[in-house]
């Protein structure tokens, strides 16, 4: 189950990541009408999603380390 946790926390941090390059524009699609409709959405909310982006990050980065810390810790 201590795998699991730490599965979920990688996917976490997977996404954070996914979102920090969305809002600051370095993914991008072939498809223009679906990169004009980014573009839009990233002027309008690319602000906050880059802060929220930085702090899933950091927290999730903790999160491992302290996960990572646990497991292999010996004597529990």
């Amino acid at each position: 189950m201590e795998y699991f946790g730490l599965l979920i926390e990688l996917l976490f941090l997977a996404m954070g990541i996914y979102i920090y390059l969305f809002a600051t524009g370095r993914l991008r699609s072939d498809d223009e009408q679906a990169q004009k409709r980014a573009e839009a959405f990233r002027r309008r909310n690319g602000t906050w999603m880059r802060i929220a982006a930085l702090l899933l990050i950091a927290l999730m980065a903790v999160n491992i380390y302290l996960h990572v810390v646990q497991l292999i810790t010996p004597g529990q």
